[in-house]
């Protein structure tokens, strides 16, 4: 009995999910809107500097900031 219930369960699964991606219809990402107004795009250098650089000066001022104003007794 219990393979006869994984076998419907997966078959439900498959089914639901096959349903779901036919149903669904594309992003349409390439269709200009009314009102779409793009950045200009950003080169390697200010990229690696939003999303790498930034993050790690601002966890590690952090970071600092946590020890620095830490008020625990020292071991």
């Amino acid at each position: 009995m219990d393979k006869k219930n994984a076998l419907r369960a997966g078959s439900i699964a498959a089914g639901t999910t096959l349903m779901m991606l036919l149903m669904s219809s594309p992003a349409l990402a390439l269709t200009r809107d009314d009102g779409d107004d793009p950045a200009p795009k950003l080169s390697v250098v200010e990229t690696l500097g939003l999303f790498v650089v930034t993050p790690l000066v601002l966890f590690l001022v952090i970071i600092g900031l946590v020890m620095v104003l830490d008020k625990s007794k020292k071991a």
